[in-house]
Protein backbone atom coordinates (compact mmCIF):
# COMPACT_ATOMS: atom_id res chain seq x y z
CA UNK A 1 0.00 0.00 0.00
CA UNK A 2 1.47 3.33 -1.03
CA UNK A 3 1.59 6.20 1.42
CA UNK A 4 0.46 9.45 -0.22
CA UNK A 5 2.77 11.52 2.00
CA UNK A 6 5.80 9.46 1.04
CA UNK A 7 4.84 9.54 -2.63
CA UNK A 8 4.81 13.34 -2.63
CA UNK A 9 8.22 13.44 -0.93
CA UNK A 10 9.54 10.99 -3.53
CA UNK A 11 8.32 13.32 -6.29
CA UNK A 12 10.16 16.21 -4.65
CA UNK A 13 13.32 14.13 -4.19
CA UNK A 14 13.18 13.14 -7.86
CA UNK A 15 13.22 16.81 -8.82
CA UNK A 16 9.61 16.88 -9.97
CA UNK A 17 7.70 20.12 -9.57
CA UNK A 18 6.16 20.24 -6.09
CA UNK A 19 5.26 23.57 -4.54
CA UNK A 20 6.32 24.63 -1.06
CA UNK A 21 2.61 24.93 -0.18
CA UNK A 22 2.06 21.29 -1.20
CA UNK A 23 5.02 20.17 0.93
CA UNK A 24 3.82 22.15 3.96
CA UNK A 25 0.27 20.79 3.63
CA UNK A 26 1.67 17.29 3.16
CA UNK A 27 3.77 17.61 6.32
CA UNK A 28 0.81 18.88 8.37
CA UNK A 29 -1.38 16.01 7.21
CA UNK A 30 1.35 13.44 7.90
CA UNK A 31 1.80 14.81 11.44
CA UNK A 32 -1.95 14.58 12.00
CA UNK A 33 -1.85 10.95 10.86
CA UNK A 34 1.03 10.29 13.27
CA UNK A 35 -1.09 11.70 16.10
CA UNK A 36 -3.92 9.39 15.05
CA UNK A 37 -1.58 6.37 15.30
CA UNK A 38 -0.52 7.45 18.79
CA UNK A 39 -4.19 7.85 19.77
CA UNK A 40 -4.92 4.41 18.34
CA UNK A 41 -2.13 2.91 20.44
CA UNK A 42 -3.50 4.61 23.56
CA UNK A 43 -6.97 3.27 22.74
CA UNK A 44 -5.64 -0.28 22.40
CA UNK A 45 -3.86 0.01 25.75
CA UNK A 46 -7.03 1.36 27.37
CA UNK A 47 -9.11 -1.49 25.95
CA UNK A 48 -6.62 -4.03 27.33
CA UNK A 49 -6.56 -2.35 30.74
CA UNK A 50 -10.36 -2.17 30.93
CA UNK A 51 -10.73 -5.81 29.92
CA UNK A 52 -8.24 -6.83 32.61
CA UNK A 53 -10.04 -4.72 35.21
CA UNK A 54 -13.27 -6.49 34.22
CA UNK A 55 -11.58 -9.88 34.59
CA UNK A 56 -12.02 -10.64 30.88
CA UNK A 57 -8.76 -12.43 30.06
CA UNK A 58 -9.64 -13.40 26.46
CA UNK A 59 -10.57 -9.80 25.59
CA UNK A 60 -7.50 -8.42 27.35
CA UNK A 61 -5.29 -10.88 25.48
CA UNK A 62 -6.85 -9.78 22.16
CA UNK A 63 -6.17 -6.08 22.85
CA UNK A 64 -2.61 -6.76 24.02
CA UNK A 65 -1.97 -8.70 20.80
CA UNK A 66 -3.38 -5.82 18.71
CA UNK A 67 -1.16 -3.34 20.57
CA UNK A 68 1.90 -5.52 20.05
CA UNK A 69 1.17 -5.82 16.31
CA UNK A 70 1.07 -2.03 16.05
CA UNK A 71 4.18 -1.65 18.17
CA UNK A 72 6.07 -4.21 16.07
CA UNK A 73 5.13 -2.54 12.79
CA UNK A 74 6.32 0.83 14.12
CA UNK A 75 9.52 -0.72 15.47
CA UNK A 76 10.25 -2.22 12.07
CA UNK A 77 9.76 1.16 10.41
CA UNK A 78 11.87 2.97 13.00
CA UNK A 79 14.73 0.52 12.57
CA UNK A 80 15.11 1.85 9.04
CA UNK A 81 15.22 5.53 10.01
CA UNK A 82 16.33 7.45 13.11
CA UNK A 83 13.48 9.92 12.60
CA UNK A 84 10.72 7.81 14.21
CA UNK A 85 9.67 7.99 17.83
CA UNK A 86 8.17 5.15 19.79
CA UNK A 87 4.66 5.30 21.13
Amino acid sequence: MKNEHIELVKKWLAGESVSRAELVANAADAVANYAAVANYAADLAAEAAEAAADGDAPDAKFWVKEYEKLENSLAEASSKCSCFYSI
